[in-house]
């Protein structure tokens, strides 16, 4: 017997039914065989949102921050890999004039 596959749930139906469970217009378990999910999932989901809810509009500052500073990072290491390559195609144009490679 094969093994059954696990059903992927896009972010998009997890937000809308996370909103009708908001509205609490109809039970959880109404919604779940709705959606086709069990209602102890929808639970979590709203829990996970209502947690999160705070951070949506203020952002995480210091993420920010250590974002912008990783692609700072980022670009130098691009140039420094980029003046060494052109370092190491220079030596190689030279020891071939040279006859050492």
């Amino acid at each position: 017997m094969a093994k059954r596959q696990r059903r992927k749930i896009n972010d998009a139906l997890k937000i809308r039914v996370v909103l009708e469970a908001l509205k609490e217009e109809i039970t959880l378990a109404e919604l779940a065989s709705k959606h086709k999910v069990h209602p102890n999932q929808i639970r979590t989901w709203k829990n996970q949102f209502l947690d999160r809810a705070g951070t949506i509009f203020s952002g995480n500052k210091d993420e920010m921050k250590e974002l912008k500073q990783l692609r700072e990072e980022k670009e130098a290491l691009h140039q420094c890999l980029g003046e060494k390559t052109m370092q190491v195609e220079f030596l190689k144009k030279n020891l071939k004039k040279l006859n050492l490679l």
